[in-house]
């Protein structure tokens, strides 16, 4: 346990941003099981769950939570899936 002042201080930001990053990685993941599941069942709302997916990979990806070329990995799969 840190003594200092600043050290104290940081420990519950990274604490706070630890949590603010975990809650981004999940909210992307779904987003892509979601579309996943509507692709699978053949659902008219593929389209639309398409591009919230992609656009919470963005997201994950510019604030450094995945690294870009598995954001563009993840999106080419996910547009393969929707173009079959």
């Amino acid at each position: 346990m840190p003594n200092i002042e600043s050290a104290i201080k940081r420990n519950r930001q990274s604490e706070k941003v630890a949590v603010q990053n975990k809650q981004q990685i999940s909210a992307m993941r779904t987003a892509k099981k979601k579309f996943m599941q509507a692709v699978e069942a053949g659902n008219e709302n593929s389209a639309e769950l398409y591009n919230n997916a992609v656009k919470a990979i963005d997201k994950a990806a510019s604030k450094g939570l995945i690294h870009k070329n598995k954001a563009s990995r993840d999106k080419s799969r996910l547009a393969a899936k929707l173009a079959k």
